[in-house]
């Protein structure tokens, strides 16, 4: 089983959303079921969530990364809104955030200036996505 931390021994908590009018879900459940693999414990809030009952669902489930998946070239408007959202709340959490799917690569930057952790892409292996959320897990424990 992964761990967040050696004395803690808890399951890396994961959430994986879909916000917004996207209603393709088939690679965000194949992300989902390799985190799984991996020993994680996913929460998947399934399709046409708002920013708003994801980031309430996060906080309640107590993840340490959120991971929001998106194809409907909407990405800057809504992680915009994650991290206004994120910026209103009195304490802010403890969790990773990590955008995936479908985004044109030279929006990159502006995404992690905006607070995303990491950028993983449609092209990213398991392999990869399964380290990257490891090693986020550990700095949000930090956090």
């Amino acid at each position: 089983m992964d761990t967040v931390g050696e004395s803690g021994g808890e399951p890396i908590r994961v959430m994986l959303a879909k916000i917004g009018l996207d209603g393709h879900d088939r690679g965000v459940k194949v992300v989902a079921r390799t985190l799984r693999d991996a020993g994680m414990e996913v929460i998947y809030t399934g399709l046409h969530r708002s920013p708003e009952q994801v980031l309430e669902a996060a906080v309640q489930e107590d993840v340490d990364v959120l991971g929001v998946s998106l194809l409907s070239g909407a990405h800057m408007p809504i992680f915009t809104r994650i991290f206004e959202l994120i910026d209103a709340m009195p304490d802010r959490p403890g969790f990773a955030i990590v955008a995936g799917g479908v985004m044109p690569d030279e929006d990159e930057e502006a995404l992690k200036k905006m607070g995303v952790a990491d950028v993983l892409g449609q092209d990213t292996t398991p392999e990869t996505i399964v380290e990257r959320v490891r090693a986020l897990a550990g700095v949000a424990e930090e956090a």
